[in-house]
Order: C-alpha cells, then sequence, then structure tokens
C-alpha cells in the first residue's frame, strides 16, 4: 500500500504531462475552395506561412491566470505549432496588445518583451507584424508619432504602420487598416500613398514600360473621398494583402472549415463574452466592423490582391469577393479572446499555383480545466481510499 501512494502522484504527474503534450499540438484541416479539395502535400519551394491575431498581451497588466495558465499554454502552442508544422514564416495580423491604445512608451515595453517572449523559435524564422485597433486606438487617438513609435517596434513597417517585403518571390504588402476608417487624419493620406506607390510599381512590373508612369498619374474614378488610378492589371495579379479589419462584404456568406453559413453576422450577435474574457475590455471598435465600401473598392481596383488575409472579428472565416478575391479572417490564438483559439497556415505554392489554406484549431480552455480538475479530483480520491484504508 505504501508503493501504491508513492507511485500514484508520479503516474499522475506523467499523465498530466502526457495530455498538456498532446493538447499543446495543433490539429488543422486543409478548408476546401470553390468545391475543390486542395492537396495538402508539401513541395521544398512552397512556402509555407503561419498566421496569427489577436494575442492580446497585456503585459504588466497580466493577473495570475494570464500569467501562470494562459500564457504558459501560448508559448507551449507556438513551440508545438512550430515543431509540427514547420512554417517558413510568421504573421502577426494586429491586436498584439489587449490595451496598447491606452499605454504609455513604458507600459508598451513589458507587452513587447511578453510577444518576443511567447513567440521562442519563430524568432528564428522571418516574422512580420501589423497594426490592429486594439494597437493604435480610434480615430480620435489615432497620430503619426505614437504610430512610429509603434512601428519602429516591428519588423518591416514604415512610419505610417505599412509595409511591404518579398518572400521566395511572393510578394506581401501590409496596410494600416485603422487609418483607412480616419476622415481627414494624416496618416490615411499616407497609407493612400503607400496604396499608389504599390500600384504604380505593379503595373510597371506587369506592364514593363515606364511611359506608363505618365498615364498613371491621371486619376480615374472617384468613390467617396478615395480616388484611383486606372488600373490595367487583371483581378488576383497583384501581391498577397495583409490588413487588420476585413473588407466590406454586402453578404453575410461565411466559409468555415468547408461548411458554408449564412448566419456568420448573427453568430457575433448571439454570442456572449464569457466572464473570464471580460478581464480584457472590447477593443475600440465592434467585432462586425469592416473597412468601409468606398475603401475597399479603392484597394481592389489599385492593388488587385491575389489573396486578402485579415483578422479582427476573433473568427476564421474563407469569403469570395463579387471580382473573384478570396479573402481569409485569422481566427485569435488566445484564451484572452474566445475558448477555442486557432490560427491559419497558408501554403503558396510556386508559380502562382492556388493558395492553399489550412485552418488550425487549439485545444480548448474549458477542456484543460476540466481535466485538471479531474485529475485533481482523482487525486484527492485516490489517497482519502488510502488514508481509511491504513485505518482500517
Amino acid at each position: 500500500m505504501v508503493q501504491w501512494k508513492a507511485v500514484l502522484p508520479l503516474l499522475i504527474f506523467y499523465l498530466l504531462v502526457f495530455y498538456e503534450e498532446r493538447a499543446a499540438t495543433p490539429s488543422c484541416v486543409v478548408v476546401p475552395h470553390g468545391g475543390v479539395h486542395e492537396a495538402a502535400g508539401d513541395d521544398p519551394e512552397d512556402l509555407k506561412v503561419m498566421m496569427v491575431a489577436n494575442l492580446l498581451f497585456l503585459g504588466s497588466k497580466a493577473g495570475y491566470l494570464n500569467l501562470f495558465f494562459r500564457d504558459y499554454y501560448l508559448s507551449k502552442f507556438f513551440k508545438k505549432s512550430f515543431a509540427s508544422l514547420k512554417p517558413d514564416m510568421l504573421l502577426v495580423l494586429g491586436d498584439i496588445s489587449a490595451e496598447g491604445s491606452d499605454l504609455t512608451r513604458s507600459e508598451w515595453i513589458p507587452v513587447l518583451h511578453q510577444f518576443h517572449r511567447m513567440l521562442g523559435p519563430f524568432l528564428s524564422l522571418p516574422f512580420y507584424v501589423i497594426l490592429g485597433d486594439r494597437d493604435v486606438g480610434e480615430c480620435n487617438q489615432l497620430n503619426a508619432k505614437s504610430v512610429y513609435w509603434i512601428a519602429k517596434s516591428f519588423p518591416g513597417l514604415d512610419s505610417a504602420g505599412c509595409g511591404n517585403f518579398e518572400v521566395s518571390n511572393i510578394s506581401f504588402v501590409s496596410l494600416n487598416a485603422v487609418a483607412l476608417l480616419c476622415g481627414n487624419n494624416g496618416l490615411r493620406f499616407s497609407v493612400e500613398k503607400v496604396i499608389e506607390r504599390e500600384s504604380i510599381d505593379l503595373q510597371m512590373d506587369i506592364e514593363g514600360a515606364t511611359d506608363e508612369l505618365n498615364e498613371l498619374k491621371k486619376f480615374g474614378e472617384t468613390f467617396g473621398n478615395f480616388e484611383w488610378r486606372e488600373n490595367a492589371m487583371s483581378s488576383g495579379s497583384g501581391p498577397v494583402l495583409l490588413l487588420h479589419f476585413p473588407l466590406y462584404h454586402s453578404t453575410s456568406n461565411c466559409n468555415r472549415d468547408g461548411v458554408s453559413t449564412q448566419s456568420y453576422n448573427s453568430l457575433f450577435e448571439r454570442t456572449e463574452t464569457p466572464w473570464s474574457r471580460q478581464l480584457v475590455r472590447t477593443g475600440p471598435y465592434e467585432l462586425l466592423h469592416t473597412l468601409p465600401p468606398n475603401a475597399t473598392e479603392y484597394i481592389f481596383q489599385a492593388l488587385r490582391p491575389r489573396i486578402v488575409f485579415s483578422a479582427h472579428s476573433q473568427q476564421f472565416c474563407d469569403r469570395t469577393h463579387p471580382d473573384g478575391t478570396r479573402e481569409i479572417t485569422v481566427p485569435a490564438m488566445t484564451w484572452n479572446a474566445r475558448d477555442d483559439p486557432g490560427f491559419v497556415v497558408a501554403t503558396f505554392r510556386k508559380n502562382r499555383g492556388p493558395v492553399t489554406i489550412s485552418h488550425c484549431s487549439l485545444a480548448r480552455e474549458s477542456h484543460i480545466l476540466i481535466v485538471y480538475i479531474s485529475l485533481l479530483i482523482l487525486l484527492m480520491s485516490m489517497m482519502l481510499v488510502a488514508k481509511q484504508t491504513q485505518h482500517i
């Protein structure tokens, strides 16, 4: 009996370690597009990109629940995802901080330290970040100095919070989507200049004619207060576009893991935030918020994106716009936002083949808590039985 009592805690410990390793491993499914199930096989020349969003780090304001439980598992999620999926690059689509727009510069430092600590092995890979509304605030909080200070803390961002980079001959453009919501804000005009510059560069690369530059200086149609230049490129011939806010969509059709739903918007309306997630305050904009129609049309006309990746809504969504452009909304990767976090893996095929999208799910916080409580009850019960047996 003494040996059995000594072995029991050790057995439960090993069971817990085994369960944690299993729980930290992501479960990924390839999302079919247009009714076609795409091949998931890897080619050495393919570019595999892991995309995460809404990390909602609290920095120095984190409580014990985050420090010793949620952050612990988030770190394991990153490590196991790196080991099992072997991505070539990491993209973070905004909302790194839960309250970044309200933080002073000194309060931002612990958030940045937490961010780098969580990335772990991903620091050895190329990684890029875009800014979300929680990071920079809404329009009345948006100013060039604060955005520049935050942007320079992450690789690849310019003073307006935009970026462009190329990896494995695949071009990426990231935009400060928050600025595109603002009327006469100077940052919005800076983002428009980035869009126009990218549009000109793309057309010159495709057409190979420098004399097109003079023609491109003539503005074409005007939508709202956004103006664009005439663009001869075909849809889907531009770069991969990275945004925090989703583009405007007139329908609620949304494909989640191959299942189309008409009630995407009503899902948010019915969902109440659990008490444990109310500890992280809501952001400046509602989860259903998108870029306005005029900004969306402006982006489509100017950039002709190959595919769009967005975030903010905290839900995975695969949507095709009327011009055929595919948009993937990346879910939140933190228990601070939802019970079942996740992320997306995009595999870019060589020779501009179709992009394969995998939606990866992580363990539910509620399930892990149930396992912990069950093991605790089991341990206490067995110890109580052993104690009673000893008295007999």
